[in-house]
């Protein structure tokens, strides 16, 4: 089975002829040159592939998108504010390796205890936010500095020291 990661969402349409601004957490200024397709969840793990015409940088976070088969402003603003995803492989060629989405994929790991792979990144201005599937619920762990130990990237894993109690409100 394909791992699809999350990389932003359809920010807004653009223009007459349907195109999308996909702002994105790639941590780079991208083209998106060679990529071939994004992804949107139509159901809980069912991916619809949209096959991508052309690109543009328009800043840091966002590139403009033409989608095929979205030809009008208005079938494209059906697609906003969807969450955009990618398979693993074309995550890896695009994202920026010191990005904090670049911890997607990776494990949690509190003292011995591996407390689950991050599923979501969620950038805060003070820390950022690591979903990931706790006893069976999905649970936010705080990165910053005072809970940030270590970040392991050749075995993919971020050692953390969390607040007394917050996993019990998971439990």
């Amino acid at each position: 089975m394909s791992q699809y990661f999350k990389i932003g969402k359809f920010a807004a349409s653009y223009g007459l002829s349907g195109d999308l601004v996909l702002h994105h957490n790639l941590g780079k200024k991208t083209t998106l040159k060679g990529l071939e397709a994004v992804f949107i969840e139509e159901g809980e793990d069912n991916f619809m592939p949209y096959f991508i015409e052309k690109t543009a940088i328009k800043n840091e976070a966002e590139t403009y998108i033409k989608l095929e088969g979205i030809d009008n402003k208005e079938v494209a603003r059906k697609l906003t504010p969807k969450e955009v995803w990618m398979l693993e492989a074309d995550f890896k060629k695009y994202s920026e390796k010191s990005a904090p989405i670049a911890l997607l994929g990776f494990h949690i790991i509190e003292g011995e205890n591996e407390l689950g792979t991050i599923i979501e990144v969620i950038e805060q201005p003070h820390q950022i936010l690591c979903a990931i599937i706790y006893n069976g619920k999905e649970a936010l762990i705080p990165i910053h500095e005072g809970s940030l130990i270590k970040i392991d990237k050749r075995n993919k894993k971020v050692f953390v020291d969390l607040p007394e109690g917050l996993l019990e409100i998971y439990s």
